[in-house]
């Protein structure tokens, strides 16, 4: 077995990028990824990503991390190129960012990461300590210019946001952003939104969470803020409500061929949605999770029914 720490001290990460299955990728031939353009400056953006809290970061704080290989791999070759972290997600960056440099990836995966050294609380945060944070990140991932830096969880917006718009100006950071995953700080993230020239928000959305939709998905299409969409599948929330039962046939109306496919395209299909950033930390899972982003996304009518179906399970244990 080799340890993390002996994987990112070789140069080779013991051999090249894992191999995928062949015949799972023939399940792209013929097509691609959908994309959106970003509000602020019209570039596109594949509309399925990679998020690196959940398994992603469980495996990349252990002993063996070249399983994470082949998702990074699987992510750039299915058209994938949003890779979404945090400093607060234990290993993930730094394990991102060697296994990318490693496999000569970096260039073509679209680093979004955050800052927060004000902690789960709150309080003040230190400019030193987050412009220290951020540097890090650089570190990490090898690059001159980081793609996104979002203010983690609302940490202190006057110092932490002014820092980033600092970044931006210098052209260290194309973009900058806030997030946050709970509906008790929607009222903080909404006045934010309208105090600070955001370029992105991260939010959480789902098939049965769906209180973004009142006033924070509206607000940013208005502001021309654009959406970065994480726990679509409810953290595990959602596996446990549909347990073994088998997808809806009427699910194939929008090419949803899974249950990954079918929460994720439910949560593209908001016309305020950038990308979706489901974790995962198996390639067969981001090949699955890609497949979300290609073919056609529900209509309101079938987001309606998507909605009473998914109402009508089992609530999760």
């Amino acid at each position: 077995m080799v340890t993390r720490r002996d994987w990112l001290r070789s140069t080779a990460a013991a051999g090249a990028a894992l191999s995928l299955n062949p015949r799972i990728l023939r399940a792209f031939q013929g097509q691609e990824m959908i994309t959106r353009p970003v509000p602020s400056t019209g570039e596109e953006l594949p509309i399925v990503g990679l998020g690196s809290s959940a398994t992603f970061q469980r495996v990349a704080r252990g002993d063996d991390v070249t399983q994470l290989e082949g998702v990074m791999q699987a992510l750039v070759d299915g058209g994938g190129t949003v890779f979404d972290t945090a400093p607060g997600y234990g290993s993930s960056e730094e394990v991102a960012g060697a296994i990318c440099q490693n496999l000569g990836i970096s260039e073509r995966i679209f680093w979004a990461t955050k800052v927060n050294v004000a902690g789960r609380g709150g309080g003040s945060a230190d400019p030193d300590a987050a412009r220290a944070q951020i540097e890090q990140s650089f570190e990490y991932f090898g690059v001159p210019v980081i793609d996104l830096i979002q203010v983690h969880n609302l940490g202190d917006p006057p110092v932490q946001v002014g820092i980033l718009e600092e970044l931006k100006a210098a052209e260290r950071v194309r973009y900058i952003g806030i997030t946050s995953t709970s509906d008790r700080q929607y009222p903080v993230l909404l006045q934010a939104m309208r105090d600070y020239p955001l370029d992105f928000i991260g939010i959480d959305y789902a098939v049965d969470n769906l209180s973004a939709a009142e006033e924070v998905l509206p607000l940013a299409a208005e502001r021309k803020i654009g959406v970065l969409v994480y726990v679509p599948f409810g953290r595990t929330r959602l596996w446990s409500r549909v347990g073994d039962r088998e997808v809806p046939e009427w699910a194939s109306e929008f090419d949803a061929h899974s249950w990954a496919q079918f929460f994720i395209k439910f949560a593209a299909a908001h016309p305020a949605v950038t990308v979706v950033t489901p974790a995962t930390s198996r390639a067969e899972h981001m090949v699955d999770n890609l497949g979300g982003g290609m073919g056609r996304l529900p209509d309101e009518d079938q987001q309606a029914r998507m909605i009473e179906f998914v109402s009508q399970l089992p609530e999760a244990g």
